[in-house]
């Protein structure tokens, strides 16, 4: 099966890691669904692939909501009536410190890169076994059915206040490993990324210069801040045939930050 049979789900992908993801495989010829919260950027990244010549829907979702997630499978299948890849992306932050830390904050962040994460997973391996049953598996038919979890650097290290952010990334990385051995016997991948510091516009407005970007740089040993498209880069191969024997790993594109046991000196402003 080449790219251009493939399908493709992307949550959070409208802006930043999400939408590179969704570019980097419309570029490879795979039809691409972006799935986002975010109305106006979400079509504006469906306008931006359809213009490079690729394929691309933008579906209106929510992954903590039950209903929208059944929703965008049912677009997906409805535009292009398959799906072979999902990147498991859509996430949420917030800042605040454990002792003031609300349950309602908590239960946000968890509810969506967590519960969100699971749900659209498990409509999406369902789909997929329903696919495989008919079509039959990944080494008898050369394609590879990929699910992709964004995770962190933060599900091993951890920030005082980011709690409920570094909790739901560890989770979901050990997520990953389950579902991996859950789907293995139907020959479904399961993967995960860990970025760590990625120039998207949160941090852009958070870290552009200054002390913040030197606390940055000083724990990262190859001086520099990633891009999001180095993480697609990395979805790409973990959806094509070259990682045919790789799941339940999760591959963490930190800037050499998870081996650092002290920091650099760093003499940028």
């Amino acid at each position: 099966m080449s790219w251009g049979d493939r399908v493709a789900i992307v949550t959070g992908g409208a802006n930043g890691i999400g939408l590179a993801c969704a570019q980097g495989l419309a570029r490879k010829g795979t039809k691409v669904v972006i799935a986002d919260v975010d109305v106006a950027a979400g079509a504006d990244g469906e306008d931006q692939i359809r213009a490079s010549g690729g394929q691309a829907k933008f579906v209106a979702c929510n992954v903590a909501d039950r209903l929208d997630v059944h929703n965008l499978i049912a677009s997906t299948l409805e535009e292009y009536g398959r799906v072979d890849i999902l990147v498991n992306n859509a996430g949420v932050v917030g800042k605040a410190s454990f002792l003031d830390l609300s349950e309602d904050e908590f239960d946000r962040i968890l509810n969506v890169n967590l519960r969100g994460a699971f749900m659209t997973a498990q409509a999406v391996a369902k789909q997929m076994v329903k696919q495989i049953e008919t079509e039959g598996r990944v080494s008898e038919t050369g394609k590879l059915y990929s699910i992709i979890n964004m995770t962190s650097v933060e599900a091993v290290v951890g920030s005082p206040d980011h709690v409920p952010y570094a909790v739901s990334k560890g989770a979901l990385a050990q997520l990953t490993k389950v579902m991996s051995l859950a789907l293995a016997e139907h020959g479904i991948h399961v993967n995960a990324i860990g970025p760590g510091n990625i120039n998207t516009e949160i941090l852009k407005k958070r870290a552009g210069k200054g002390s913040e970007r030197k606390k940055i740089l000083s724990r990262t040993p190859l001086g520099r801040i990633g891009d999001p498209e180095e993480i697609a880069s990395i979805a790409v191969f973990l959806s094509s045939p070259d990682a045919s024997y790789i799941t339940g790993q999760t591959i963490y594109a930190d800037g050499g930050r998870l081996a650092l046991n002290l920091t650099i000196e760093d003499e940028t402003s």
